[in-house]
């Protein structure tokens, strides 16, 4: 999350390149090269230590003999030489470095670790090493050896492959697609993707920004960045190795669904990045998003003068999630009027083969003003009839005008000319209009246009209220695994898994554990004698599945059928699987639905994003089946309900014929629970509830294993160490006794207090509202309350804070913190009949406390002058108060912890 330093990376004002060779044949040749021709406007410096001259360009021996201090040194030099160039540049107060060069290797006493120590002294940043280097075509800086230079644009590409980096410049160059910044990230030995991103969301000159990725390193880190990123501008990722397996063998059927690429998959999904499958959809995106902005619907209108190419894409638009647009009433009328009756008379608009450029021109003037579709895709098959090129000129001058007149207004236009000459393409991609080269490639650059906007809407949704009646005995269910791992296992016993589940309100059927044939009859007899029957299921700690060694019976009526089949069972058992512990056999009520669906609910544990919740089809077959979702915790109902919605047996959920539907919110509830247990519990590595049956009565687990272990610290911070996106921090909840006893309940705030904090506004003047926000506040949007909600807990903590009386929301306290975690910025905000009374300093003292706990070093804001109360009140707290240099109306206050 640390921007600290990267624009003096990203865009400084001088650059001094160190490692140029005379050779022309170079790397350090070939960045020397595209500095020049790039005609960067700093100054710029070249170090050599054995030429005075390269290229006709002077040289000097070190970074100490340079007439100027670079804030960016570009190090193309041998790997040995390169932990002394950065101490050096340190030394002169350099800002950071771009290491170009490869081998310095890793692990202690390597270069990797030196080139990091020597950085770490003088607060430098560190891109690369092994990296194509960067391209900021905003300051003419092409520090990179890269074939060409992209043109000034709107997005920014962040990879992990300096060959994707050069292959993206070399088709924006063709498509004339420019960039904001290309950054080739290497092999991240500080700045990294999240810190890219990071800096990109906060560039006012970045409209989307695209991603080549490999691997994560820190998830949390990159969970933070990736869902603060998306809610301002697209995030597209395309990452490779797609078909790669998890590292490990897994041990329960949660595990196996859950491979690395859909626990990828799921991360990027949580996190608001649209995901495409190659290069040529990231391309395709980079084509629409570079040029247009998102629709504010998904009705797709469609001209073209060709039937057969317009049913093609109505055809990829309905599979892809799009809605063809109706034509209005009024739109085909004008359409009738300005068309030869031969024409479709629907949605695609086909013109007919002989359609010129005025006809064209007819029909999209309609469809532009047409309000019952959100965009227009326009389609072109060339013919000898009518000149493609004069049609394209006529459609970008038409697109052109209409933009002109409606501003930021004006709905996204779309182009594919099959076939089109390269003349063409100029002209549509210099008039701002996405063209593509097929009518499938253009349908799916807008149905990501659609996607981006879906997303922002996601991240702002406001989840249902938890049911109160939900709390869990936690302190009980982490007894009964503490116990487990104490006692050396690795798996609960299957009487200590329901207790488990009821710990946190799960049903499970009756389950027992027998040691011997003679107290599975035992426990076989209290089960019919609640008119029930019973199944049997071996019992060891060895055997994964039970239905692999027989070891399951179904469907026993006696005590006679429960003895002999538990001897069975014991016996195939100590044949098939003579070296396994075989510790006696369960016996569990048999539940016996014949409308219940079975389902597969569980927690899986991936080397990168941590804990992964895992929802889908269970029984026997299910990895067969392979009908799965996954997700990151921790989970809200509205994100357990879209969970269940990416699966084909979501279907089955609902009402069919004679079947009644699966109690409502009932799996969700389960899913929620599990997701809480895994933040309580870092200590459940996996966990199978196979099948759980759903039906109109509610659900009921009846087989479940769980794997134990102790805890892992994947992710550095506060919160469950083996979640990626930090849970809600209910240990922050606190009571507070205030003056004349009045009695304040803080929490931290939750995504739906938004309608709390609606509420709460209209109870503070508009004067407080302007000491607050630094000006007059006349609306809240639903947008804006809903970014000061969705909080991550990573990069951000507020406190809201109720009258215990009346349960209203009486005050809130946020921090921010910096982008390298050292320093936050604090805003307060109390009703305002309710001031005087102890509220503010308390509320104060809270985020003072929570910034300690996080480690933070300072707490800074910004206070109008005229807020007097509020500065009196830093004052008593220890904060140092001065006048900002550049803002004569505010003061700056500041609190060392």
């Amino acid at each position: 999350m640390s921007t600290y330093r990267l624009n003096n990376l990203l865009a400084p004002r001088s650059v001094a390149l160190v490692g140029a060779s005379a050779r022309p044949v170079s790397v350090g040749r070939a960045v020397l090269e595209n500095v020049r021709k790039a005609q960067f406007k700093g100054r710029f410096g070249l170090v050599n230590p054995r030429h005075a001259e390269i290229g006709g360009m002077a040289a000097v021996k070190s970074l100490d003999a340079l007439d100027f201090v670079p804030e960016l040194v570009v190090i193309t030099a041998p790997a040995r030489e390169i932990p002394g160039i950065i101490d050096q540049a340190g030394r002169r107060g350099t800002a950071g470095a771009l290491i170009v060069s490869a081998g310095l290797g890793h692990g202690p006493g390597s270069l990797h670790e030196a080139a990091i120590a020597a950085a770490g002294k003088y607060g430098m940043r560190l891109i690369g090493p092994n990296c194509l280097g960067i391209m900021m075509p905003g300051v003419s800086l092409n520090a990179s050896f890269a074939a060409h230079m992209p043109g000034a644009g709107s997005l920014a590409l962040i990879s992990q492959s300096g060959a994707i980096a050069a292959g993206m410049v070399d088709w924006a160059a063709q498509r004339g697609v420019g960039f904001s910044g290309i950054v080739s990230i290497g092999d991240q030995i500080d700045v990294d993707i999240a810190d890219l991103l990071d800096y990109f969301a906060m560039d006012h000159k970045t409209r989307a920004i695209l991603l080549y990725i490999e691997s994560i390193k820190d998830a949390r880190k990159f969970m933070s960045a990736a869902r603060a990123a998306a809610r301002v501008k697209p995030v597209v990722v395309v990452k490779s190795g797609r078909m790669a397996q998890g590292a490990k063998a897994a041990a329960t059927h949660t595990g196996a669904l859950a491979g690395a690429d859909a626990v990828y998959d799921a991360a990027f999904r949580r996190a608001g990045v649209l995901r495409v499958s190659d290069l040529r959809e990231l391309f395709d995106c980079a084509e629409t998003l570079g040029r247009v902005e998102s629709p504010t619907g998904k009705r797709l209108a469609i001209l073209t003068n060709g039937g057969g190419i317009g049913v093609l894409a109505v055809d990829r638009l309905v599979e892809l999630g799009g809605i063809p647009a109706t034509l209005s009433a009024e739109a085909r009328e004008k359409l009738d009027a300005a068309l030869p009756p031969t024409w479709s008379g629907a949605n695609p608009v086909d013109i007919v083969g002989d359609a010129d450029a005025a006809r064209y021109a007819a029909a999209l003037e309609v469809l532009l003003a047409d309000r019952d579709n959100d965009a227009v895709l326009v389609l072109n098959v060339q013919t000898a009839i009518a000149s493609a090129a004069e049609i394209a000129a006529t459609v970008t001058e038409l697109v052109g005008k209409y933009r002109k007149e409606h501003s930021r207004w004006a709905k996204p236009v779309l182009a594919a000319w099959v076939g089109a000459d390269q003349q063409i393409i100029q002209a549509l991609s210099g008039a701002g209009v996405p063209n593509y080269p097929t009518e499938d490639d253009a349908v799916r650059g807008f149905m990501h246009l659609v996607r981006h906007r879906e997303v922002v809407e996601e991240l702002s949704q406001v989840p249902p209220a938890m049911p109160d009646t939900f709390v869990p005995d936690a302190r009980g269910a982490r007894e009964i695994v503490t116990a487990a791992i104490a006692d050396g296992r690795e798996w609960l016993e299957p009487v200590e898994i329901k207790n488990l589940l009821e710990a946190y309100d799960i049903a499970m059927v009756p389950t027992y554990a027998a040691a011997d044939v003679e107290q599975a009859v035992g426990y076989a007899n209290e089960i019919f004698a609640q008119g029930g029957t019973v199944v049997l299921k071996i019992m060891s700690r060895d055997i994964t599945h039970k239905s692999d060694v027989g070891g399951v019976v179904l469907n026993l009526t006696t005590p006679d059928a429960v003895r002999g089949a538990a001897a069975n069972i014991l016996a195939r058992a100590k044949k098939l699987r003579p070296e396994a512990r075989i510790g006696g056999v369960i016996v569990q009520a048999m539940v016996v639905k014949a409308k219940a669906r079975e389902l597969i609910l569980g927690l899986a544990d991936d080397p990168t994003f941590g804990t992964v919740v895992v929802f889908g089809r269970g029984g026997t077959a299910v990895e067969i089946i392979n009908d799965k979702a996954l997700a990151l915790p921790p989970l809200d109902l509205q994100l357990a309900r879209d969970l269940i919605d990416r699966t084909r047996v979501s279907r089955l959920l609902k009402a069919y014929r004679d079947v009644p539907a699966v109690k409502q919110d009932a799996v969700a509830m389960v899913l929620v629970k599990l997701a809480q247990m895994a933040a309580d519990i870092p200590e459940i590595r996996e966990f199978d509830i196979n099948p759980l049956l759903a039906d109109e009565t509610g659900v009921t687990a009846v087989d479940a294993r769980v794997a134990v272990g102790p805890p892992q610290r994947k992710f550095a911070g506060s919160g469950p160490a083996n979640f990626a996106v930090r849970a809600y921090p209910s240990q922050w909840e606190r009571r507070l006794k205030l003056k004349d006893d009045w009695r304040i309940f803080a929490r931290p705030m939750r995504p739906e207090d938004e309608p709390t904090i609606h509420e709460f506004l209209r109870h503070v003047t508009p004067h407080d509202l302007r000491l607050r926000f630094f000006a007059p506040m006349k609306e809240f949007t639903h947008e804006f309350i809903a970014r000061l909600t969705q909080l991550d807990y990573a990069r951000a903590m507020a406190f809201i804070a109720f009258d215990e009386a009346t349960g209203e929301m009486v005050g809130v306290v946020r921090l921010h913190s910096d982008s390298i975690y050292e320093s936050g910025e604090y805003a307060i905000l109390l009703r305002s009949d309710l001031k005087g009374r102890g509220l503010g300093w308390a509320l104060m003292q809270l985020i003072i406390n929570y910034a300690k706990s996080e480690g933070l070093k300072v707490i800074s804001g910004d206070v109008l002058k005229e807020n007097t109360v509020m500065l009196e009140m830093c004052r008593q707290l220890g904060f140092e108060v001065k006048p900002d240099p550049a803002e004569p109306d505010i003061c700056d206050v500041k609190l060392t912890l």
